[in-house]
């Protein structure tokens, strides 16, 4: 399932105002001095003197949500969360989020802001102090709890013209991959993406080389528009996919600040016998592997020693005990990205890991600048947006 998600347009030029479809149909986080500027002149012309801006840090499991935007008639994490907020003041409120996610896509944590007017619930029309930032968080989680999949981990006060997209810095995705022939635990279905076949860390980590950087990632971002199929009939849909190109960023190009990929222990984690009786004959104390683990362990010895259950294949592990996956993640670290970019970039590296395509032929795909040459994209249930970045006094 698809979610309406509107596209922020690229990067324009200082002198390019961007026309009012480009500023609907925006790519993820970008935004141009100008836009800025009018956002801020507009809230601070509109903004009630009663009302507070909040900004709210959010987790979710992205399983249940039918992406992240208000959509009609599905559940969505802002609709959930313009419900709790309802139910704690009394009165509707607009979210705005820092990031979009489609559906199936989790978050570590996802920011938003509100506006909220705090009104004497005994003098109806009287205008109070606003809230501190824990009471919200407290009162708002009160209201999520039922739901099971969501949370606000984080509130702060900040002033009227506070943007949660457009003062965004940088944005972290995080993707996991669990390796391994056995069948996904159930503890962790619809958060990873499985992979049976062995994967070759080496050379997936020579082709985040290739693909970090300031590059045109025409090749990595998904064609058309983004608006759900669900919501449209045919022959609009139809007459959309005409003009996909418009909708789509006027510029591909975007910057990888980084993107790495590393073997970490698979979670949820719990120690194994072996490791229980290691840990209690190992005289550099109780938290020797906490510590190990915080420093580093060699490619291999994570996988093979703890999370494989033992190097050799035919290891008894016990009656019930399963073999545990070797678990990578992808980081993908940039201010803004293309529409399903980062899914992509899992994708081809996937395939090299896999040995179906070489680091020369990511070279060949980022410079052939079309979505045709890309590998398959990753499914959603392995993506986390794992933070967004602010300069907050």
């Amino acid at each position: 399932m698809t979610e309406v998600n509107p596209k922020p347009s690229p990067e324009e030029s200082p002198n390019e105002r961007p026309s009012k479809i480009s500023k609907t149909l925006q790519e993820e986080g970008d935004s141009s001095e100008e836009e800025e500027e009018e956002e801020k002149e507009a809230v601070d012309k509109s903004m009630k003197p009663g009302l507070q801006r909040y900004l709210v840090a959010v987790e979710y499991i992205g399983t249940r949500f039918c992406g992240s935007q208000q959509q009609l008639n599905h559940r969505t994490v802002v609709g959930v969360l313009q419900e709790a907020f309802h139910k704690f003041i009394g009165q509707p409120v607009t979210i705005c989020l820092s990031s979009r996610t489609d559906a199936g896509v989790h978050a570590l944590s996802n920011v938003c802001h509100v506006d909220v007017e705090r009104i004497s619930k005994r003098k109806p029309g009287e205008v109070l102090p606003p809230h501190e930032p824990a009471v919200v968080r407290k009162a708002v989680n009160h209201f999520l709890q039922k739901e099971g999949d969501i949370m606000v981990t984080d509130v702060r006060s900040v002033p009227a013209h506070f943007h949660a997209r457009f003062k965004a810095q940088e944005r972290t995705y995080l993707y996991r991959l669990l390796i391994g022939p056995e069948l996904l635990s159930t503890f962790e279905k619809d958060r990873a993406w499985h992979v049976s076949e062995e994967l070759d860390l080496v050379s997936m980590q020579e082709a985040c080389k290739v693909l970090a950087g300031h590059h045109d990632f025409s090749s990595f971002r998904a064609s058309g528009c983004q608006v759900a199929p669900y919501l449209l009939d045919a022959l609009l849909l139809a007459a959309l996919s005409i003009f996909a190109d418009f909708f789509q960023a006027k510029s591909p190009f975007r910057t990888l600040e980084e993107l790495s990929v590393l073997e970490v222990v698979s979670t949820p984690y719990f120690p194994s016998i072996t490791e229980r009786e290691q840990n209690s004959s190992n005289e550099e104390g109780p938290h020797s592997f906490h510590n190990k683990c915080k420093t580093g362990l060699p490619t291999g010895s994570i996988s093979n020693g703890i999370m494989a259950g033992g190097s050799n294949s035919g290891t008894d592990l016990g009656f019930g005990i399963r073999r545990r996956h070797r678990c990578y993640v992808i980081t993908a670290r940039s201010r803004s990205f293309l529409y399903h970019q980062v899914r992509l970039l899992v994708g081809v590296l996937k395939s090299v890991g896999t040995g179906d395509l070489t680091v020369s032929d990511v070279e060949r795909i980022l410079n052939a600048r079309s979505i045709t040459a890309a590998s398959p994209m990753a499914p959603a249930c392995g993506l986390y947006l794992g933070h967004v970045k602010y300069e907050l006094l």
